[in-house]
Formats: C-alpha cells, sequence, structure tokens
C-alpha cells in the first residue's frame, strides 16, 4: 500500500517522536554531570524529612539495660566503629557546640560536664528527646533489655529479647565452646531469670505445657507495657539454621533437662529450633514483629558462615509464617545483596542500621542504591546507636548514623535521578518511605 505523502510525513514524526519518548526514559550505566547539583538539592530535602529509627539502643554508658548482650573484653572493632573516629569529634561538635579538635581526657571533661549540664536543664526523659530534635528524629525504637525511666515511651518504642527462652538449661558446654560465649550465654540466663521474675515464676515449671505458657505470658505482658516486636540476637550463640522438630521431641528433651543435667548440643539445638519457631508462630498470632540480628557481630568468634542470612530462608518462606511480620536488622551485612530478595516476601522487611556505620557514605550508598532499585518499599532506615563509653555516648553515634544515612541516601538518589531511573519527585518519595513511612506502615500506624 502506498502512503500519501502527508500520511508518510506524520508516520515518521510520530516515529520520531516515540524514539525520542523511549531515548529519554532509557536508564543510563552511569550519572551525568548533574549529579553533584541533583545532589546538594535533594541534601537539603532529606534533612528535612523527620525520621524513624527502626532500631538503635539509646542509654547511657552505666546502664546495664542497654542491650541484652554486652562486649567481649578487647574485641576487635571495624575502623569507623572505634572510639577514636573522628567524625565522632564532629558529632560532639553539631550536638554540643564542642569547641577542641580532639578527645585528650582535659578537653574531654567539657564534654562530659556539658552533657551533665543538659540533663539538669531537661531533666527525666527530656534530655534524650532533645537529642531526637537535634538529629531531626521523631522516634526512636528502643531496642533494650529492659526500658529506662529516662526515655519517653511516646518517641522510644521498646523492642525486647527472645534469645533466653531458647537457653533454659545447664548451659556449662555452651558457655565453654569459646570466649564470646563465657561473655554472651550467663547474659542470657540472666535474661531469662528476670523474665522468670517478671511472672512470679521461681523455677522452671515441671511440664513443658507450663514453659511454653509461660513464654506466652512473658510477651502479653511485655506488649502491654509498650513492647511492638521482639529481637533476636541468635546468631551470636549458634547457627541460623532452623530444623523443624515436631513438638513431642522437644517436649521429651524439656522433661529430660529441666531439673538438671547438661544436654548434648544437639539435643539443645533440636530443643532451641522448636522454640524459635514457636516464637515465631507466636509473632504472627499475637501480631507483634519478630526482629532477627542478621549481620556480622561483636566478638572475635562470631562465625560468619553459620549465621548467614540465607540460612534464614526456610523460616522466612515457610508458609505457617506468612502472618508473621519478619524484619532481618542490619540488612545480612555483608550479604546485603542477597538479604534484599528475601524481601521479596510480603512479610519481610530490611533494616539498615549498623551498614552505615561499619561502612563510610560512598560505600553505604551503593548498598541503598541497590535496595532503592530492588525492594524500595521494603527499607528501613536505623542508626544501631549505641553509647561508646563515658565521653562518646549514644548522642554521637546517633547523629553520626543519622547523617551518614541521609548523605548515602542523597548520593544514591542523585545517581538513580542522574542516570533516568527515576524523577526527582520518585525520588522524595523513596526519602520518605526509607527514613520514615516504610517502618510506619510495617507497623499498621502503631508508631509514629
Amino acid at each position: 500500500m502506498k502512503l500519501s505523502s502527508g500520511l508518510l510525513r506524520g508516520f515518521v514524526l510520530a516515529m520520531v517522536a516515540s524514539s525520542s519518548v523511549l531515548t529519554a526514559a532509557q536508564a543510563r550505566p552511569s550519572p551525568g554531570p548533574d549529579v553533584q547539583q541533583i545532589y546538594q538539592r535533594l541534601q537539603s530535602a532529606i534533612d528535612k524529612i523527620p525520621a524513624f529509627d527502626h532500631h538503635a539502643h539509646p542509654g547511657f554508658s552505666d546502664d546495664p539495660d542497654v542491650d541484652a548482650m554486652a562486649a567481649p573484653p578487647d574485641a576487635s572493632e571495624p575502623l569507623r566503629t572505634r572510639d577514636d573516629n573522628p567524625e565522632l569529634i564532629a558529632a560532639a561538635k553539631a550536638l554540643f557546640g564542642y569547641p577542641y579538635d580532639d578527645l585528650s581526657p582535659e578537653h574531654a571533661k567539657w564534654l562530659i560536664a556539658k552533657k551533665a549540664e543538659l540533663r539538669k536543664q531537661y531533666p527525666g526523659a527530656g534530655y534524650f528527646d532533645l537529642i531526637l530534635d537535634k538529629i531531626n528524629t521523631e522516634s526512636s525504637v528502643a531496642n533494650r533489655a529492659m526500658m529506662a525511666d529516662y526515655l519517653d515511651p511516646k518517641r522510644f518504642p521498646w523492642v525486647f529479647f527472645a534469645d533466653s527462652f531458647m537457653w533454659p538449661f545447664n548451659n556449662e558446654r555452651e558457655t565453654a565452646r569459646n570466649p564470646d560465649e563465657g561473655v554472651f550465654i550467663p547474659l542470657q540466663e540472666k535474661m531469662l531469670h528476670r523474665w522468670m521474675q517478671q511472672e512470679n515464676v521461681s523455677k522452671l515449671p515441671a511440664k513443658f505445657a507450663d514453659y511454653l505458657e509461660f513464654i506466652v505470658r512473658v510477651l502479653d505482658d511485655n506488649m502491654k507495657k509498650g513492647g511492638i516486636a521482639m529481637k533476636f540476637e541468635v546468631a551470636y550463640f549458634r547457627p541460623l539454621t532452623f530444623s523443624d522438630p515436631p513438638r513431642s521431641q522437644a517436649e521429651e528433651i524439656y522433661q529430660k533437662y529441666a531439673s538438671g543435667g547438661v544436654p548434648s548440643e544437639q539435643e539443645y539445638r533440636i530443643f532451641q529450633d522448636y522454640i524459635f519457631r514457636f516464637l515465631v508462630g507466636l509473632g504472627g498470632r499475637l501480631n507483634i514483629p519478630v526482629h532477627i540480628h542478621t549481620a556480622v557481630g561483636i566478638g572475635d568468634y562470631f562465625n560468619l558462615s553459620q549465621s548467614n542470612v540465607m540460612n534464614l530462608e526456610s523460616v522466612l518462606r515457610d508458609p505457617r509464617y506468612v502472618s508473621t511480620t519478619f524484619v532481618l536488622i542490619h540488612g545480612g551485612y555483608p550479604l546485603e545483596r542477597q538479604a534484599i530478595w528475601l524481601a521479596a516476601m510480603k512479610n519481610v522487611y530490611i533494616d539498615s542500621s549498623f551498614g552505615e556505620l561499619a561502612q563510610y557514605p560512598s560505600a553505604f550508598k551503593e548498598t541503598l542504591k541497590m535496595w532503592l532499585e530492588t525492594f524500595p518499599e521494603k527499607i528501613t532506615f536505623g542508626t544501631d546507636c549505641f553509647p561508646y563509653n563515658q565521653v562518646l555516648g549514644a548522642e554521637e553515634s546517633y547523629w553520626l548514623g543519622a547523617k551518614s544515612s541521609r548523605m548515602a541516601l542523597a548520593a544514591a538518589l542523585a545517581e538513580m535521578i542522574s542516570e533516568n531511573e527515576i524523577s526527582e519527585a520518585r525520588a522524595l518519595e523513596l526519602a520518605h518511605g526509607y527514613l520514615h513511612d516504610n517502618a510506619v506502615k510495617l507497623y499498621g500506624g502503631k508508631v509514629h
């Protein structure tokens, strides 16, 4: 068929226009010269977004309840998380107007005195509320053994620890495994005894059914006290590979060792596998999310291969737990590229805390970019703040985690815009999601 010259010209113009649209929409493999200007615009906007910090350990250095764990003596630390990181001086300057460029003992006295002065000026819960205001954070999830009266429960929702339920027996074999466990396991025993005191239980129940009922009571009471999630640090103590034993097998082991005796490692693992899955199932029935530590950890004997986040896949993809919401704390780092694909499950979320402290912004940017390009609605911001010592506390690590995350986020989104992956408007939507909205949605609006 022969086209008239007018129709032919119209057809050619339509094809050119279509080609232009496709060319404009085509993502390119590297950012252009506009990336720095985009970054600056985004950084200004991102700094104004109030954040929801999904993972932190707020508290003072002399507070033993900041965590259910403790670092083994003289444990190795990556470069950026050491307390001689000069960025922490920048944090002290930003938060407190610290006038010095070093932390010599004489100069550190100024910082200690300044914090003490502010604690008097902002008594009770006012001091840490002030710190959140300074870093533009609405709320910060408190991962703590117990809550403190100096933390405002409206701004510091509580996540309590559930690991101790898996270590109720004589743990001499567990404790002797390596020096780290010699520190960690006794703290789990202490935590279990505190839960028992809370429920007026003087000794382990004689029957397994009563032990399970005790666990349910602890969770119920912790939720009434404001607990919004349960947390597992189990990767510190044993592999993240969980078998699926029947209740009868776990009950037999409980009845054998509840009143004494030392279980073999195989027996203990079977019992723990059942209790872990029991707690995961409870999370769905009680509508309380399950947080799981999935990254490298403190101590020189932390087994990274056994704690590989992918070992959790059989649990996360188990249809029996579809009503349980999981949060993979620390995003599986340094296996964050694999971890994000677990978030394909509707009930699995990723938390970025620690990654932004262990890595400098230039490296953390790559993590965020890869996540934002995969399942952006499933990633959440966290600082993993922790009190380093009397001088450098949770305050400085709060600032460093928040500052690093916002910088890396702006850099990642700027590259995505420059590479034609997303619009600037879409980038700001993703920024709001990561810093705040995704986590709030996860909890069904119960937190802010």
